[in-house]
């Protein structure tokens, strides 16, 4: 089958797409043919080998993993003598490591069904980023109804889906984002845009309960000054030209703020769940989220999308297209 594979650390053009092995599907586990993915950030961090200190656990000078992709939407073709769950011929979504292929093979317990409104193109655009979105606001971040809450970043993968998210929980949303996206993220629900160009929202006078920080240079010390005195900061990525240990600098001056405030500062890593999965699911069908798609790309033409998102100027969501059928 043919996948896109990355032997060397480097910029996107070290990504070949190559005659790979089929994978096979474990007893607990199923093949899917993929009918499409999607680009994250995560995905040219990897790739980079960026930051250095990654590589301590992926391989100090060569990769240890060398596929690349997570989102993945498509159909099931072969299932695991212990899987329950699903069977040939249903339509899933997930996060499963080398979904820029033809084939995957992924724990049942990875995946769930695919949102029934959702085009293949559009459910790979929902599971890192809106698991993330998920994850941080609810669990990390304690949204409540009422509360005023800031998201940074709000045009981007993560950003687009925090925003409707954090909207169904009854919050009052502000994103900040560029001049061009403005009218966008106003429209998937935020009561109030920030255009970062223009306006400094760490020096306004509005002040947050939970702030999401996605994207942006702004430290902890900045993003406090928009919290309240009881508020919470979620650190989830941000930009940063450190190449030894990149956005990490900031979640490390944050832990090394939070004892001595009295606002809460929370790095934040989102895990893999077929659970909250379903819980997006439920939110797509019922109207309540829509993945926003920026650009699709075909599968050859994998590394054009990773450099665009590496670019950090999307608006919502990269995919790719694998297989019309």
């Amino acid at each position: 089958m043919k996948a896109i594979v990355h032997e060397t650390y480097g910029s996107p053009d070290v990504l070949e797409l190559a005659d790979v092995d089929m994978p096979v599907a474990a007893d607990d586990g199923v093949l899917v043919r993929v009918r499409a993915a999607s680009a994250n950030p995560l995905d040219w961090h990897f790739i980079r080998g960026e930051p250095y200190v990654m590589r301590a656990q992926f391989g100090l000078r060569l990769p240890k993993r060398t596929n690349v992709g997570n989102d993945v939407a498509g159909v099931v073709e072969v299932v695991g003598n212990a899987v329950s769950r699903f069977k040939p011929g249903d339509e899933v979504y997930g996060d499963v490591n080398g979904s820029f292929a033809e084939y995957v093979a992924a724990p049942e317990d990875l995946l769930e069904s695919k949102p029934a409104n959702l085009t293949f193109e559009q459910a790979a655009a929902v599971p890192l980023a809106a698991v993330t979105a998920l994850q941080g606001l609810r669990d990390k971040g304690g949204i409540r109804a009422g509360q005023r809450v800031l998201i940074i970043g709000a045009s981007g993968g993560v950003g687009t889906f925090a925003v409707q998210i954090a909207k169904t929980f009854d919050a009052h949303v502000t994103g900040v984002c560029s001049t061009r996206n403005v009218d966008m993220v106003r429209s998937i629900g935020a009561d109030r845009v920030v255009d970062y160009t223009r306006e400094d929202y760490a020096l306004g006078s509005e002040r947050y309960d939970l702030i999401f920080q996605l994207a942006g240079t702004g430290s902890p010390l900045e993003c406090r000054r928009a919290l309240t005195p009881k508020g919470t900061l979620l650190l989830s990525s941000g930009e940063s030209n450190g190449r030894w240990i990149g956005p990490i600098s900031r979640i490390l001056a944050a832990l090394v703020e939070s004892p001595f405030v009295g606002q809460q500062l929370v790095p934040f890593i989102a895990k893999r769940s077929a659970d909250d999965l379903r819980v997006l699911k439920g939110l797509i069908e019922d109207g309540k989220v829509t993945p926003v798609i920026d650009r699709t790309y075909a599968l050859p033409e994998a590394p054009d999308a990773i450099r665009y998102v590496e670019e950090g100027h999307t608006r919502g969501k990269v995919v790719i297209t694998v297989s019309d059928s």
